[in-house]
């Protein structure tokens, strides 16, 4: 039969990313002639797979095209290397070129914008494969995702609160359908991270995998307790970190080990293979039903959201990522809060002089 092409743009050439086809095994472990997988992976792992424009516009079409695969079983959303999955959006582009400019930064934030909704849309099951850090954006891509499957030396968290955002890009949407309120709020506005294992305590991913290879054998994350106790308070304690002697052993043991992502990638296969075996219409259903969840709140706030984050740009998030991106870890990278709490209490308006007194930079007079 000749087919009527539906993808958008055929003839593109991913430059940003990586586009590829993987093969799909059956029950016996045998490649499943005519369908495969479609691997999706971010390339930019010297930022930390952190998303350009330009990528984000070829994440879109990808997602796209996967989406109209007649022989896709699934989509594998994933990143480059073994630093990060994704720390969200490029703060070089966010510091250098949208600071300041939030006509523009609305009209990237369209892009940001189909760039979820083509994930939530998409016609196949999407896996993110959690292969390091899912820090702001990155974590919002990835709860857009259907299923989620991490190396257990991976950290999830939001940034925004700490470098002049909200994480209106889809975590104030998802994140408590995953891990309800009282621990989206604290994750959302305290920023502070989540190990892998946390994360597959609160719900936030399906499994873990050790990752960490030690003279040839895996070994569960050394830098957190991996196994559950009771606190002085009577509290579970799982995937907290180490601290004194125990991290420092913890992090000694790390560095003599590779990181090797055979578990990861055999539990990914696996899933593939159960989906195999469904009908792809019912599938298909399932996942536009339960996806409802997320467009319900998605779709309501991403345009007021897209908005209010362009005008930021004139004022908190002007200076929350020029501090980070021209910051540095010696002089810190995040404004002075308390000097500028106190300055915004005392009548200081915004502006090039109230953003240069709370930069770490100019603070250090370096």
């Amino acid at each position: 039969m000749d087919f009527v092409s539906h993808d958008l743009d055929p003839d593109r050439e991913f430059t940003e990313i990586l586009y590829e086809e993987r093969p799909v095994l059956d029950n016996a472990g045998s490649v499943v002639e005519g369908l495969h997988t479609v691997w999706i992976t971010l390339d930019n792992p010297e930022q930390l797979n952190s998303y350009t424009t330009e990528s984000v516009k070829d994440l879109i079409l990808a997602f796209r095209r996967a989406s109209v695969d007649r022989a896709a079983v699934a989509v594998v959303f994933t990143g480059v290397g073994d630093r990060a999955f994704c720390t969200g959006g490029n703060t070089e582009e966010y510091s250098e070129y949208y600071a300041g400019q939030p006509n523009e930064y609305r009209q990237y934030m369209r892009l940001f914008n189909d760039m979820v909704s083509a994930i939530l849309a998409c016609d196949k099951p999407v896996i993110n494969r959690v292969n390091g850090m899912r820090i702001g954006g990155g974590q919002e891509i990835g709860m857009a995702c259907d299923f989620t499957l991490a190396a257990d030396l991976a950290r999830f968290g939001q940034a925004g609160p700490k470098h002049g955002s909200a994480p209106d890009g889809g975590s104030t949407d998802f994140l408590h359908l995953y891990v309800g309120w009282s621990e989206a709020v604290a994750s959302c506005v305290l920023c502070e991270p989540w190990s892998a294992h946390q994360a597959l305590r609160l719900g936030l991913v399906n499994d873990v995998f050790p990752v960490l290879r030690v003279e040839g054998e895996f070994v569960p994350n050394p830098l957190v307790v991996t196994d559950r106790f009771l606190d002085q308070w009577g509290r579970i304690v799982h995937g907290e970190s180490k601290s004194g002697e125990d991290l420092e052993a913890g992090k000694a043991l790390l560095k003599s080990g590779t990181v090797d992502f055979e578990l990861l990638d055999q539990g990914i296969d696996a899933v593939v293979t159960k989906l195999l075996y469904t009908m792809p219409d019912c599938t298909l259903k399932t996942l536009e039903s339960l996806r409802k969840k997320k467009l319900e709140h998605w779709d309501q706030n991403r345009e007021t959201n897209r908005a209010w984050l362009s005008l930021n740009m004139m004022t908190e998030a002007r200076a929350g990522f020029q501090a980070f991106h021209r910051g540095s870890r010696e002089v810190g990278r995040e404004v002075d809060f308390v000097d500028l709490r106190c300055r915004l209490a005392g009548g200081e308006q915004w502006g090039d002089d109230l953003v240069r007194a709370v930069s770490p930079q100019f603070k250090t007079g370096s």
